[in-house]
Order: C-alpha cells, then structure tokens, then sequence
C-alpha cells in the first residue's frame, strides 16, 4: 500500500511545506497517498507524473478522503491505475489480492476485467470488510468480487482456483511467504505485481527508525528472491513506492 508507516500512515505531506503554487488538488491526494513525494524520485519530477494522473472519479475520492481521514494505507493512485491497466491488457478471468483494506485496488482491478471475471482478496480486519462492501456495492461491483476473511497465510492453502494475476499488498515480512503460496496457483503467463518493494527508499539505503527494521530487512529480501526465481521474468520498478511486476514463466 501506498505508505510506509506500517499499518496507519505515519506522516503527512503536508510536514514539508509544499510549494503554493501547487493545486490543492495535488495538495489533497498526496496527503492520501505517498509519504513523500520525492522519497524514491526526484521531488519535481514526483510533481509533474502526479499533475498527469486522470481525476479521480466521485467515488474514488471518497476512499482516498477516507483513507486520509481514518489513516487507512491505501495503493498510491498511480499503482492502482497502473493495475486497472494491467487488468485491461491480460484480461483476467480471475484475480488474487493479498490485503484488501477498503478496496480501493480491488475496484481499479475488477474494473479493468471483464464480465465474467472474478476478484479474490483476502483481508482479516472486519472494519475494512464493511467499508469495503460498502464501496462495492457503490461501484456496482460486489458481484464480482469475493472476500475471503482471514490472515493470508491460513487463508491461500485453501484456495484451490487458478489465477491468472495476483497482487500482493499485505505485511511486509511475510511477502515472500506469498509468493511462495501464490505462484503454484498462477498459471504459467501469469502476472505478479507487488506493491512497496522500495519502501520509501529504505530497502536501498538508511532505515528511518527501529520499528522500521524488521520489514526493511525483510523487503531487501525478499526483493532478492523475487527478481531471481527460476520460475518468474520479473524486475523492480519505480512505481509509487516501488512495484515489483513479473510473469511466471515457467
């Protein structure tokens, strides 16, 4: 998710200062989004790609004016179009995602499917389930999304359905434990896209502070792991706060 600030958002955009003559647009989504603007690119390029992104629709507003306000971690909006787009472009007939908060990725995925397709997200918190339903009956999408309520790590050996994309977007520590539950049920040609592989920065250079350390250890890991997999064709990109995107090729 689009902030690394562990499980509530640990600061706002706003600590820095932005320049005035920004919108108070960019002003009002970057406070829902990254922690920084310049925390993996340089700050005005950061400007310029986020002046670029489509307007949010009413109801996607609603989440991100949500998740600012109840500090809720949700995708930055760059990744969650990015995966509305890769939704397009594979045409899925199902997809997993691990750690769904209040749907806000899930949203951009099922729209960019089918009729017909299916979303599986798994979430073990029932106030995120609510809020969640209750922005999917907004989209009118309910139908096709299905959750499964749990830890991930109980929930994935149960699952017995072919995917044909999964997104991966839950505790960092426990990544490459997905990875290694998902890929058996990813279809050869199938997508993985992970979100937060760069962590603010962290996973390349200093951690910010102590409570940081176990999931900035844990990502250079697993970063490690999931470029060198024999059965991925995969690599890092410097989307949001770091989407990693890989193919199962064997």
């Amino acid at each position: 998710m689009g902030t690394y600030g562990g499980p509530l958002l640990s600061c706002e955009r706003t600590a820095w200062g932005i320049d005035s003559w920004l919108s108070v647009r960019l002003l009002n989504e970057s406070r829902t989004m990254k922690a920084r603007l310049d925390a993996i690119i340089r700050r005005e390029q950061a400007e310029y790609l986020e002046r670029l992104l489509p307007v949010s629709d009413s109801l996607l507003a609603e989440m991100e004016e949500y998740a600012a306000e109840h500090r809720v971690p949700i995708a930055d909006r760059e990744v969650a179009l990015f995966l509305e787009i890769t939704a397009r472009a594979i045409n899925p007939r199902r997809v997993l995602e691990i750690g769904m908060a209040i749907g806000y990725s899930v949203i951009h995925l099922a729209r960019g499917m089918q009729e017909g397709g299916l979303v599986v997200t798994i979430e073990p918190n029932d106030e995120m389930i609510r809020a969640s339903e209750g922005y999917l009956v907004q989209a009118g999408l309910r139908n096709r999304v299905r959750i499964e309520r749990g830890k991930a790590l109980e929930v994935m050996p149960r699952l017995d359905e072919t995917f044909d994309l999964v997104f991966i977007d839950a505790l960092k520590e426990e990544y490459s434990d997905y990875l290694d539950l998902a890929l058996p049920r990813l279809r050869e040609g199938g997508v993985v896209i992970v979100d937060n592989l760069l962590w603010g920065g962290q996973v390349a250079g200093e951690i910010n502070s102590p409570d940081q350390k176990g999931s900035t250890i844990a990502l250079r890991n697993f970063n490690l792991h999931f470029v060198s997999h024999p059965q991925l064709r995969a690599e890092v990109l410097s989307v949001g706060d770091g989407l990693g995107y890989g193919v199962k090729v064997s």
